[in-house]
């Protein structure tokens, strides 16, 4: 079986699609289901007091631990990344990672406190960054770079995400929220599980992924010396950090926004140097940086749905729908049941117009002004009716479609783009690169959600919406020339 299939390919499909698409829309549906349901009861477990069975931290610090574990766990796509291209190869590094996963819900399935928080987070962040960026990849891989069901392929595969993502928060937030969390996480465990029995189940459908990039003989233990060296001196920094008395969550918050934002340009300036890059891969690169400029924008917004949105929805919504008063943790669904509604209409939309679509600089843009629209909506309850007044959940639901009609013109888009506009050297790095975006958006998070509170809520909404949507009318300007230097990427 072939990596890429055409649209003259094998007869049996997925919707129209490769078959391989199936054996992935399921294995996100499921890692999905165990990711957000872990975050939608996350912050909920942070700052309630520990007679509520949470760990009582306060609600500032919880948020931006909240911010920094989202920028922690897109960063490791950068090792993921790098790991699949030249040690394992895609199929290794997402066994792999999903094995650390499950065991990163086990790690907060058992009542242990901060430590067992930090074991699990340790867990989760390096099996993400192994599995997600190349299962990603892997979509990719199924098609040819000039096969037009690209953008409708990975609208689905973005689908499968989301309704993973729709049915957490009704199985793991309200078991977290009404019986206990450690049963939450612990089902968290088993839909990891689950995916991991579906990949390895449908792996005939996908064929073989050896590294694109391997070790040549003589750099092992060469990279051994640098990791050992890297190792030493981060030990190093952590322990006179500890003596200095700098060890604190404002350094380590800190430390995970000026990473969040380095790490993309370094990855950038290394394949941009690289001569295993060419000069047509270069000039994409280059095309590549205003939309993963605008990605940061527009995650800014949508990343905040497991923090401020999260503490909105629990502190400042009126719970009692039709009588029945429920979990806040529900509201986490929002933002998938409108995309599973929506990228159904969008697949078909970039499939139906073909080559007569929207440029990509052209989808970001609108993208990025919904994204900003959508906060700028969440302002409202504060202006109309104050703070002291408990917001109707409307606001929530129709901030949660806007924000998602702009995901639809950019996530699956820029997924699709990240893979077109790949060098072949750095195909799961220039994912990871992508995913990095997320990374970025939540490390600038971290500073941000701390100016959030009550006081500050529709200053806040509104001046955070507005500058993601002048990001917008910017990707307008800077269009012509993304598109020049596509080199024929469309």
């Amino acid at each position: 079986m072939t990596t890429r299939t055409t649209t003259t390919g094998p007869t049996k499909t997925f919707f129209g699609h490769p078959r391989g698409l199936s054996t992935l829309f399921f294995v996100e549906l499921w890692e999905r289901f165990s990711y957000y349901g872990m975050s939608a009861i996350l912050l909920y477990y942070l700052y309630h007091s520990v007679s509520e069975g949470g760990l009582g931290i306060d609600e500032g610090t919880a948020t931006a631990i909240v911010s920094i574990y989202s920028a922690l766990v897109y960063m490791s796509g950068v090792i993921g990344g790098w790991v699949a291209d030249r040690l394992l190869g895609m199929r290794k590094a997402i066994v792999i990672g999903g094995v650390l996963i499950m065991f990163g819900h086990i790690a907060l399935a058992i009542p242990g406190g901060v430590p067992m928080l930090l074991v699990s987070m340790l867990l989760i962040v390096l099996g993400t960054g192994l599995l997600k960026t190349n299962v990603s990849s892997s979509v990719g891989e199924l098609y040819a770079k000039t096969d037009n069901r690209r953008d409708a392929g990975f609208s689905l595969f973005y689908m499968g995400i989301n309704i993973g993502s729709f049915v957490a928060p009704y199985l793991v937030g309200t078991v977290g929220q009404r019986v206990n969390y450690h049963l939450g996480f612990s089902l968290a465990a088993i839909g990891m599980a689950v995916a991991l029995v579906v990949y390895i189940r449908g792996g005939r459908h996908l064929a073989a992924s050896p590294p694109t990039n391997p070790l040549r003989a003589g750099d092992g233990p060469r990279l051994i010396g640098r990791a050992s060296a890297g190792g030493f001196i981060i030990a190093a920094l952590l322990v006179l950090a500890g003596v200095t008395g700098l060890l604190t969550i404002t350094t380590l918050i800190n430390t995970v926004t000026a990473l969040s934002v380095i790490l993309p340009i370094a990855y950038v300036i290394i394949m941009l140097r690289s001569p295993r890059t060419d000069a047509v891969e270069r000039s994409r690169l280059l095309a590549y940086v205003p939309l993963f400029i605008g990605a940061v924008c527009y995650w800014i917004v949508n990343e905040q749905s497991a923090s401020v949105l999260a503490e909105f929805a629990d502190e400042r919504t009126d719970l009692t729908v039709l009588g029945f008063e429920v979990p806040s943790s529900w509201f986490a669904s929002l933002n998938p049941i409108a995309t599973i509604i929506l990228a159904p209409t969008f697949a078909y939309l970039w499939f139906r117009l073909g080559d007569r679509q929207p440029s990509t600089p052209i989808k970001f843009s609108l993208g990025l002004f919904l994204g900003g629209a959508s906060f700028v909506l969440m302002a409202g309850p504060a202006v109309l009716f104050g703070t002291d007044t408990p917001a109707s959940p409307l606001w929530l639901l129709a901030s949660y479609v806007v924000v998602i009609c702009g995901s639809m013109c950019l996530s699956p888009v820029g997924l699709s783009a990240t893979t077109k506009l790949a060098p072949r050297a750095f195909l799961s790095q220039m994912m990871s690169l992508w995913f990095l975006a997320s990374a970025t958006a939540s490390g600038i998070n971290a500073q941000l959600v701390q100016f959030y509170s009550r006081e500050t809520e529709a200053q806040y909404f509104a001046g955070v919406g507005a500058g993601v949507m002048v990001a917008g009318v910017l990707m307008l300007v800077v269009a012509p020339w993304v598109r020049r230097h596509m080199s024929g990427v469309r």
